[in-house]
C-alpha cells in the first residue's frame, strides 16, 4: 500500500514491494498474480474500509468527517486514490462504478457527495495549500479538529 501510494501503479516496483513486506517477489506473483492483482486486492481492501465509514444511517456530515479521518489516518490509501485519479493505473471498472453509485444512492444530487469527498482529501492531497491558508500543518491535530468541525458546520447548514 505504501509503495503504491508513494509511486503510483506505474512507478511501484514489485522488488520494492517485496522488500517492504520482507518476502520473496515470487510470493507476490503466486498469491496475487503479479502487481496488477496486488493493486486490485488493495482497492478491494479500501472498499471494505471505506464502506464502514459510510453506512446508510450516518448523516452526510458524519460520512464526510469519517472519510476525512480515514484519509488522514491512512494516507497511503488516499494517495493511491489520487494516483488513480491522475490516470496512473487505468483501474476504472464496473465494480468501482457500482461501489460509488451505491455510496451515493441515498444522496441527491451525487455531485454534492463528490464535493465533500474531495474536501475530505484536501489535507492529504494538498497539504502545502493547507499550510498556506491556515498556517497549520495538515497532519497537526489542531488543524484536523478545526477542519473536521468546519466541514461539519458547512454540511449541517446545507442540510437545514
Amino acid at each position: 500500500m505504501i509503495e503504491f501510494g508513494e509511486h503510483g501503479f506505474a512507478g511501484a516496483r514489485i522488488s520494492a514491494i517485496a522488500g517492504r513486506a520482507g518476502v520473496n517477489e515470487q510470493l507476490i506473483s503466486y498469491y496475487f498474480d503479479g502487481k496488477e492483482g496486488l493493486y486490485r486486492a488493495l482497492q478491494q481492501r479500501w472498499q471494505v474500509t471505506s464502506a464502514a465509514a459510510s453506512p446508510p444511517q450516518l448523516t452526510l456530515a458524519d460520512v464526510t468527517t469519517a472519510f476525512l479521518r480515514l484519509n488522514i489516518e491512512q494516507r497511503s490509501f488516499a494517495r493511491l486514490l489520487a494516483w488513480d485519479g491522475l490516470g496512473d493505473s487505468g483501474s476504472d471498472s464496473a465494480e468501482q462504478d457500482q461501489y460509488f453509485t451505491e455510496m451515493a444512492d441515498d444522496l441527491d444530487p451525487s455531485y454534492v457527495l463528490l464535493m465533500f469527498f474531495a474536501a475530505s482529501f484536501a489535507p492529504t492531497v494538498i497539504p502545502q495549500i493547507v499550510r498556506r491558508l491556515t498556517g497549520l500543518a495538515a497532519d497537526s491535530p489542531t488543524f484536523q479538529a478545526a477542519y473536521a468541525e468546519q466541514l461539519r458546520r458547512v454540511i449541517e447548514r446545507l442540510a437545514d
